[in-house]
């Protein structure tokens, strides 16, 4: 297909794209963990070329950017299996987790690190640094007994001999230990089996002379999350008591108060550690970033009049807000025709510096597809929303008449949301002629704490309803072919994509990247801080064992009628890889065509740049197989049984 000038008429699913694989892995890393210590801007890149190596960045004065972090290094640590908050910085003296073998190393910017801990079966996070008493303090998951859950506490780290100490357990599940101004109290948060943090937690102050601790917010149908402390010693943290993820203070007498109520979410879902939506600027003000119907911005919030103002910039994603000492604010932000980014801001005068971004993109965004947000009906009289994009590409029209393939993402978690950024994952199958939905269905985040609770005890049935509906309202708006309808999803999404492809028959293939399809022997067999988190979703186990296997996709291959394609990390912790492979098995047994690709090296989600060309190059040739586009790309071939 080389060479089709402009006018060349071309079938969807065959264009010619300028977004290959090699662009999405060769020239993106992953951003995020801003940090802003005396002048100097710090970041984490996740780099797909080093094999999925973690590096902390600095950014100079001078404009220049060094790597912190040497070669045989990964900032990275594996409490809950999802990690976050690998890295502490103060007074140019690095604190972090290397990934190999989850030690704390102390490493001075421009030295090599020297190791802090000794070698144990313990597990490292969200570090802040207790300069009075010259140590860490932080999470800690413990994992030295064997077939034994993990022991969760906040412990502190001697700086000069690495000795801990235990200073809060009892609870399962602790993060976000933050200590006040004067160095007298630590706020941290705590929940307990089998709610998740979104579900119920409680944030706690204790004094760290007597120990003593009270309860500052918190309940068993409440999400706090978040605290920070301001200059002046007040306590701030997020709360969704009212429904929604909004900023509260602890007053003086004890009480607390909302800065600003609003159906809007100041808060992420805390799936991993060091998460920052908000922070101070100066004395009398908080930035902050919000999500309102699925879009993220930034506001300011008047801390003494509580007076809100929104602040207009071109970013839909936002995360790890930060301020500089000068006032500025420093966050990771994308949009849908750029790339994400490290951004600086300066408030007073709203210009704004992209001081790193993802990939150096050198391609015309005429094809870039900029997606519609849809709001659709679905079961029970319910609205469910998603992003569509719709297939886009300058050089080529499709035949007259002929619609577009539609790939329906469900995305993980299942307790996320689809990003409204610049997704080069996304933009290969749409410049390629294929439209794409990302689901917001019922559970995800971003719109209120009820939407999240549709997935309450319906879990495979509210998903798998919005993501059917989701493909039908397309195919109604005349945007989408009903006969190449495909849903694709990983992890969560994953399961959600299997239980559609076997107890429905709107969808013609799927893709699950590491997906569900025992719930039973996932109940039984994954890491701790997700082993209760189905009995919110689907049951408690083992009384409502009927129900988890009336839900499995294993269990039902025979209602199975349409290809699949799987991809495991044979390192996965979290969806071990008999799932996939009992699923192929069965499907292979059955005669349908399926695929099933592995990946030797990698655990849960996939972090090297060759395999995760692979596993889109992968995808798409399975769709050349079953649909017969003839595609512009020289694809690796794959075994497609029963093909």
């Amino acid at each position: 297909m080389e060479g089709i000038n402009k006018s060349q008429v071309v079938s969807f699913g065959s264009w010619k794209s300028p977004i290959t694989s090699d662009l999405i892995v060769s020239q993106t890393v992953g951003l995020g963990s801003v940090i802003s210590e005396r002048n100097l801007i710090y970041w984490l890149e996740s780099r797909p070329t080093e094999k999925g190596r973690t590096v902390l960045v600095k950014l100079d004065i001078d404009g220049t950017t060094t790597d912190v972090t040497p070669e045989l290094f990964s900032v990275k640590t594996r409490v809950h299996e999802y990690g976050g908050g690998s890295y502490l910085i103060a007074d140019d003296i690095v604190y972090f987790s290397n990934k190999s073998d989850n030690r704390v190393y102390r490493q001075v910017v421009g030295k090599n690190p020297e190791v802090l801990t000794s070698e144990s079966s313990r597990r490292y996070a969200d570090f802040i640094l207790d300069e009075a008493r010259k140590r860490l303090i932080c999470v800690c998951e413990d994992h030295s007994i064997p077939e034994q859950e993990p022991v969760n506490s906040i412990i502190a780290i001697a700086l000069e001999t690495g000795e801990i100490t235990t200073l809060v357990e009892g609870n399962d599940f602790y993060t976000s230990p933050r200590l006040s101004p004067d160095g007298q109290q630590l706020a941290f948060i705590s929940w307990d089996h089998p709610s998740m943090p979104w579900d119920s937690s409680y944030l706690w102050l204790m004094n760290l002379s007597s120990g003593a601790k009270k309860l500052v917010a918190g309940g068993t149908r409440e999400s706090v999350c978040e605290p920070k402390w301001s200059r002046e010693g007040k306590l701030y943290f997020s709360s969704d008591c009212n429904n929604w993820w909004n900023l509260y203070r602890r007053n003086d007498n004890g009480n607390t108060e909302c800065l600003h109520q609003m159906s809007a979410e100041f808060a992420y879902p805390h799936w991993v550690f060091g998460l920052s939506t908000y922070s101070f600027i100066g004395e009398d003000n908080i930035v902050c970033a919000y999500s309102q119907n699925g879009c993220w911005h930034l506001g300011i919030i008047e801390t003494a009049s509580k007076k809100f103002r929104p602040i207009e910039t071109p970013y839909t994603n936002i995360a790890s807000v930060q301020t500089t000492s000068e006032g500025e604010v420093l966050f990771i932000g994308g949009c849908p025709n750029q790339p994400t980014g490290v951004i600086k801001l300066d408030i007073e005068t709203g210009n704004w510096v992209i001081l790193k971004q993802a990939t150096d993109l050198n391609i015309d965004p005429d094809y870039f597809s900029l997606p519609e947000a849809i709001a659709f009906p679905t079961e029970n009289g319910l609205t469910a929303y998603g992003w569509y994009y719709p297939p886009q590409n300058p050089d080529y029209s499709p035949p007259k008449d002929e619609l577009p393939p539609l790939i329906v993402k469900s995305h993980g978690g299942p307790t996320a949301a689809a990003s409204v950024n610049l997704n080069l994952k996304i933009q290969y199958w749409t410049s390629r002629g294929f439209g794409y939905v990302d689901v917001n269905y019922g559970g995800s985040i971003g719109y209120g704490r009820e939407y999240r609770q549709r997935l309450d005890n319906n879990w495979g049935i509210v998903d798998v309803d919005d993501c059917i509906n989701a493909a039908k309202y397309l195919v109604q708006q005349g945007k989408a072919d009903q006969n190449r309808l495909v849903i694709s999803g990983s992890s969560a999404g994953g399961y959600t994509t299997l239980a559609a492809l076997t107890f429905r028959d709107t969808f013609k293939a799927g893709a699950s990247y590491y997906g569900i399809s025992d719930l039973e022997t996932i109940a039984q067999d994954t890491h701790k801080f997700e082993s209760r988190y189905f009995e919110r979703l689907v049951g408690k186990y083992p009384e409502a064992r009927e129900i988890y296997q009336q839900r499995s996709p294993i269990n039902f291959t025979e209602k199975l009628s349409c290809p699949v394609i799987f991809f495991q990390g044979l390192e996965d912790k979290v969806v071990p890889p008999n799932q996939a492979e009992k699923m192929f098995e069965a499907i292979k047994n059955k005669g349908l065509p399926v695929a099933y690709v592995v990946f030797e090296d990698e655990g849960h989600s996939f972090r090297q740049g060759a395999n995760i060309k692979k596993a889109i190059e992968s995808e798409y040739y399975f769709y050349v197989q079953l649909f017969g586009f003839k595609p512009a790309d020289n694809l690796e071939t794959i075994e497609i049984m029963n093909n």
